[in-house]
């Protein structure tokens, strides 16, 4: 099928690297995709959309092109350290090591030659968790094997050039010492951010004085010096010749820049593809320092990685809130597609999210429990373990087991972790009002004498005709009463499913304990 009419946003921007090469392909022999990492601190939430995200358009790519393609992660290692980290051991031992490149500074974890190395190790197994395709490179390795060289040559001779792009861009002070390229100090080995004296682009050199105010001569080859990180980034596409790479909106501003300098260096900028960043809990962007919002980890302790990678795939140039309360809706969104696109023909499940997700390999569905209905069923009867769960599961389903149906067994366990974290901790239940005694005594009745099947649609429809008949208006304020007089909570599930799932005489004997009081006492 012709890939190129798709709507979904990976394949918009794999689209726009198809027209790149339209005429022939890479010189290089494949189409390159980057992502960068900054190792003074651990991979985290954003490393994890960043990489998800750029993985989803190469995959999207392979299927409209049949040139090869390669995935850089790059660590830029060879950064001064500008801070000592709050969240190391042993944060005295470095404070000696400030503005020395992250792979001189010693490793306070004790399992590596150095910090860098450390965090450069932290993110391979953090790539590799997620079982993500790439090639790692690290900027010291590339600057000392020679790889950047021919590169920092041409960066030498277009110096003024580099100039002209990046003084307007700065302070007046700032404008009097500032130089692209930043000499590793041969006496110190720090990385020295001074003006240049001299630049020798015949002889590949510059001329600055150190940190003692002594003048040295470097080549700028070999690992003798860095680039300052927005030259770095032009001079790293040119180097590469990457063809790719998406950033966040804080970025935005500088992708012109980078993209000037890439040109000044005779290469041609990438596809650049810019995504919003994340809100906290109040609508505030989140930051590292700040720790408003929600680690990877904690968004794994309560639901599984797919549900994470969707809410990666959505809107994702839309600022969104990243936090505890988005969870139970993205497993359920998760579920919801994933199910759809077994009974969806070929053009709509390459535009069904888990296509990306899976890499146009989804599993088979398992039973049709919701995610919301596992977490409601946990506010009823207060599980310690998944195993209370799976005794109304079993029941409800009997095919299914936790070994045939392992995503269903997760999600229990997750369920009872974020029940009793986040929603056992807020259960406020209320006393129904006249009206609403009436018409829930009504529903115990007909549960107790219940003869129909046992389907969430037959039972979903009960309740409603319930709710009519006690003249409701809204009808939602009938189903708003059940969830604060049952399940003390604000919102909840389609009591069809949820007394289905509970049981038909549990649900009566539910309803019977709240008309007396004791709805707590499940």
């Amino acid at each position: 099928m012709d890939s190129s009419s798709l709507k979904a946003w990976p394949f918009q921007e794999a689209a726009k690297l198809v027209a790149r090469y339209k005429d022939a392909p890479p010189e290089k022999g494949y189409v390159l995709f980057e992502t960068g990492y900054g190792p003074s601190g651990l991979p985290h939430i954003g490393t994890f959309g960043e990489v998800a995200r750029t993985s989803m358009v190469r995959h999207a790519f392979t299927k409209m092109s049949d040139i090869p393609t390669k995935l850089f992660c790059i660590s830029d290692d060879m950064d001064g350290m500008r801070k000592v980290p709050d969240n190391v051991p042993q944060p005295e031992m470095l404070a000696g090591y400030m503005d020395m490149p992250l792979t001189k500074v010693p490793d306070p974890f004790g399992t590596h030659e150095s910090y860098g190395h450390h965090m450069n190790a932290r993110l391979r197994a953090f790539l590799d968790r997620f079982g993500f395709e790439y090639e790692f490179k690290s900027a010291t390795d590339l600057y000392t094997s020679g790889a950047f060289d021919a590169a920092l040559l041409a960066a030498l001779k277009r110096f003024d050039a580099i100039m002209k792009i990046m003084l307007p861009t700065l302070g007046e002070e700032r404008q009097k010492t500032y130089s692209p390229f930043l000499p590793i100090s041969p006496k110190s080995g720090k990385v020295l951010y001074v003006p240049m004296k001299k630049v020798d682009a015949e002889a590949g050199t510059i001329t600055f004085d150190d940190e003692e105010g002594e003048e040295i001569t470097l080549p700028v080859t070999g690992g003798h010096c860095k680039l300052q990180w927005k030259p770095d980034f032009g001079m790293r596409w040119a180097a590469l010749g990457v063809d790719f790479e998406m950033y966040g909106k804080d970025h935005l501003v500088n992708g012109k820049l980078y993209s000037a300098i890439c040109k000044t260096l005779g290469g041609t900028p990438p596809e650049q593809f810019n995504y919003e960043l994340f809100l906290d809990e109040k609508g505030e962007k989140i930051s590292k320092s700040k720790g408003n919002g929600i680690s990877i980890e904690q968004w794994l302790t309560y639901a599984p990685t797919e549900s994470l990678a969707l809410y990666m795939f959505q809107q994702p140039q839309r600022a969104k809130r990243l936090y505890f309360d988005v969870i139970p809706k993205a497993v359920d969104e998760y579920l919801t597609f994933l199910e759809k696109y077994h009974s969806q023909g070929e053009p709509e499940r390459m535009e069904n999210p888990v296509w990306h997700i899976h890499n146009g390999n989804p599993p088979k569905p398992e039973v049709n429990i919701s995610f919301g209905l596992l977490l409601n069923l946990a506010s009823v009867c207060n599980p310690e373990d998944k195993s209370v769960l799976w005794g109304f599961i079993s029941r409800y389903a009997p095919q299914a087991t936790p070994e045939n149906s392992p995503m269903l067994d997760q999600l229990a366990g997750y369920a009872v972790r974020y029940y009793h974290d986040f929603v056992k901790p807020t259960k406020a239940y209320r006393a129904p009002d006249e009206k609403e005694r009436a018409a829930l005594t009504e529903l115990q009745t007909l549960l107790e004498n219940w003869t129909g099947p046992v389907d969430g649609e037959t039972i979903q429809t009960a309740i409603y005709d319930i709710g009519m008949r006690h003249q409701f208006d809204p009808l939602r304020a009938w189903f708003g009463c059940m969830y604060e007089v049952l399940l003390g909570q604000s919102q909840g599930p389609r009591m069809g499913s949820f007394t289905a799932l509970y049981g038909i005489q549990e649900t009566a004997a539910l309803i019977a304990r709240a008309l007396a009081g004791r709805a707590e006492a499940a």
